[in-house]
């Protein structure tokens, strides 16, 4: 059975994603395997293939092409843990001028705001048009995505590389278990460790809060029978009183 799709890419990127001599149409039909039909003068790009998932991810590299990344990068989407993300700046902007100003906010100075999330995540980001894309693994595209739309939103740089960066630690925290099975039995045996020691010294307090609600159990009795020997005394006292005052009669 033969599936496919129809792309319609800017003008301007067919050339790239024909390559010198055809030479990148011809190794990504190589490489998944589909049939490529392009045309040049309406930017109508056609793929049919009979694996869905390889027609699936040239479709995705054709679209990374078309939205400006570099055909090297477009070609990690071949990759199972790779994944392209788009965000519409016109979800964003309202304005032309706001959507010039939203894009440098996510460029920044020289470049610097978009290379500092790259490096940070290990993603590649490109701006073409309305659109910004991230090519990179799953887990990191998602953070990338994330400080990109909170850039967008005009929330303060700063903020979004702290929040970023600690994310990014987390991450690479657990990936560094994953890798290393010893790391990760090591680290489950602590947390382990650290609930039996909560549980002993809960343990113990709730042993020393019974002891001491115990100690005062015992004072409390002794005071009632306290009480109730000097509530006797104060009965024989009236009783004496009574005795006294009869005489007296």
């Amino acid at each position: 059975m033969v599936f496919a799709y129809e792309i319609k890419i800017p003008k301007s990127r067919i050339a790239v994603l024909i390559g010198k001599a055809g030479s990148t149409k011809k190794e990504l039909e190589e490489m998944c395997e589909v049939k490529m039909n392009i045309d040049s003068k309406e930017g109508d790009v056609t793929i049919e293939g009979e694996d869905a998932l390889k027609l699936y991810s040239c479709k995705e590299i054709v679209t990374a092409i078309a939205r400006g990344f570099n055909p090297e990068f477009a070609k990690l989407l071949f990759k199972q843990d790779y994944s392209l993300e788009l965000i519409n700046i016109g979800d964003y902007a309202t304005t032309k001028n706001s959507m010039l100003r939203l894009k440098g906010r996510v460029i920044g100075k020289d470049g610097r705001s978009r290379n500092y999330i790259e490096n940070l995540t290990g993603t590649y980001v490109v701006i073409e048009g309305k659109t910004i894309g991230i090519i990179g693994e799953i887990s990191r595209v998602l953070y990338s995505r994330r400080a990109v739309e909170q850039l967008l939103k005009g929330s303060p740089h700063k903020n979004v590389y702290r929040w970023l960066e600690a994310k990014m630690k987390d991450l690479r925290g657990r990936e560094m278990l994953e890798r290393n099975p010893m790391l990760s039995r090591i680290a489950r045996e602590k947390v382990n460790d650290d609930a039996e020691n909560e549980t002993d010294n809960s343990t113990d307090v709730s042993d020393k809060n019974n002891a001491d609600e115990s100690v005062d159990a015992d004072n409390v009795s002794k005071n009632n029978e306290n009480s109730d020997d000097d509530s006797e005394d104060d009965t024989n006292e009236k009783s004496d009183d009574e005795d006294i005052e009869k005489e007296d009669q």
